[in-house]
């Protein structure tokens, strides 16, 4: 279904609504979304996976759709003594958005906010290095860039990614993603043109782990074999 949704389009399945457990895996959840975006085949676009879990969602999009594959590396700021929640996300880019009512709620002070921004910069270094090797960043401008993640908890990620994109003067920004509360796309519909999202949830608890049969983070070292299988990495894990 087709939804005018405030700035963006939001398709969604309506078959999926508030159900938990659709999806086997992260495969079958990208395999499902890939079909939804049929009308992109080899069109002027790219698919952007957000790491970790990210990664096998776009990598099950791209082939189907015949479009190039790259990584967006996004990275969530732990909340302290909460590595599972986030008080906003940084870009490699250093663009970083943060979650104001979290902020206010634990009281934190600029200073505070670096000191715990300052690892999540070095990981995202890191990170890029491992994954991304010596590639160069895409070209995006004219693009329809499609970024592609396991689900939307908070949105600050996706927030982030979008953000950091629209500055390469895309044509379009698609969000795919398997799941997703309806807060959060409310929060990311402001700053894309098209949200993809099979399994919308209402409610006062989200966790995007209940839309799958079987979830886990994924490792470094997973991430790394899936993305050499793919042929996007020649090189093994350089940690």
């Amino acid at each position: 279904m087709v939804i005018n949704f405030m700035s963006a389009t939001i398709i969604d399945d309506p078959r999926l609504r508030n159900r938990t457990g659709v999806f086997e895996d992260r495969n079958e959840a990208g395999k499902f979304l890939a079909q939804s975006l049929e009308n992109l085949r080899g069109e002027n676009a790219i698919v952007l996976a957000i790491p970790s879990g990210g990664v096998p969602i776009g990598l099950a999009i791209s082939p189907f759709l015949h479009l190039p594959f790259d990584l967006l590396i996004i990275r969530k700021i732990p909340i302290p003594g909460n590595t599972e929640a986030g008080l906003g996300a940084i870009s490699l880019d250093g663009d970083l958005i943060l979650n104001e009512s979290i902020v206010r709620m634990l009281g934190l002070s600029q200073e505070q906010i670096e000191v715990l921004a300052k690892p999540v910069r070095e990981e995202l270094r890191a990170r890029s290095r491992i994954f991304r090797g010596d590639r160069p960043l895409p070209y995006l401008k004219g693009k329809v860039v499609i970024l592609a993640d396991d689900g939307l908890a908070s949105g600050y990620t996706m927030l982030t990614a979008a953000r950091t994109v629209r500055k390469k003067k895309p044509a379009k920004i698609v969000v795919a993603v398997p799941t997703a509360s309806l807060d959060t796309i409310d929060l990311v519909a402001e700053e894309v043109d098209t949200i993809v999202c099979p399994n919308i949830r209402t409610g006062g608890y989200f966790a995007v782990a209940d839309a799958y049969k079987k979830w886990y983070d994924l490792s470094r070292e997973e991430v790394v074999d899936l993305l050499k299988e793919h042929k996007f990495l020649s090189v093994g894990l350089d940690s």
